[in-house]
């Protein structure tokens, strides 16, 4: 395995000129995909800004904002592992709002938000053209594996036991989702890029498993 330390900084604008780098298309869609505890959400903030910065139009989509409604989510009880999985998330929704229109021939439209979950309700938003040469950046948990038509990963990997010391109570019921989809989905070898951070102020590279 060859791996190497840096910073989030610089892991951000790392990862903005291996985006920039790779062959054209009309719009890219970059997943962060991990534990929130790695900090996808900061990650997927700070590559969004480097790609600006570089000029390209960003519109920044978080998979907390495309979830279905308390109705469907919760039907199994509010602390099941599997419901968290697999029905808390809209991901045929987010296909359609934001990865099916960024692909060749698609309307460009991006509708940032789906669903309110504190008032269980639309945020009644409107889509945004994102520019020929835009960058649509996705971050949260299990967006490898299931099918979700992206141009490039990264996925932010934390030990089973730093998550476990590290995790409030209140979100521990989560945990065996995350295990069954490290164990079953394998993103760390989907991922264009990963990256190990148990500790999240010094995140490792891993530039080969072998």
């Amino acid at each position: 395995m060859r791996v190497r330390s840096t910073t989030p900084d610089p892991l951000a604008a790392e990862l903005s000129e291996a985006l920039l780098d790779a062959p054209g298309r009309p719009w890219s869609r970059v997943a962060v995909d991990g534990h929130p505890l790695t900090g996808t959400g900061e990650l997927a903030d700070s590559l969004a800004e480097q790609l600006r910065l570089r000029g390209r139009h960003v519109l920044r989509v978080r998979l907390w904002d495309y979830v279905r409604p308390a109705s469907l989510r919760l039907e199994r009880g509010r602390e099941n592992p599997d419901s968290f999985r697999f029905d808390w998330f809209d991901f045929e929704g987010l296909t359609r709002e934001v990865l099916t229109p960024l692909t060749p021939g698609g309307s460009g439209l991006v509708l940032p938000a789906l669903w309110d979950p504190e008032l269980d309700r639309s945020p009644r938003l409107e889509r945004v053209r994102l520019t020929e040469g835009g960058v649509a950046v996705l971050d949260g948990p299990f967006l490898l594996g299931g099918g979700l038509e992206l141009d490039f990963t990264v996925h932010l990997w934390m030990s089973e036991k730093v998550l476990v010391r590290r995790v409030g109570a209140e979100q521990e019921w989560q945990l065996p989702a995350f295990t069954e989809y490290q164990r079953e989905a394998r993103p760390d070898l989907l991922a264009d890029r990963l990256v190990r951070m148990d500790r999240p102020e010094r995140p490792v590279v891993v530039d080969s498993l072998e």
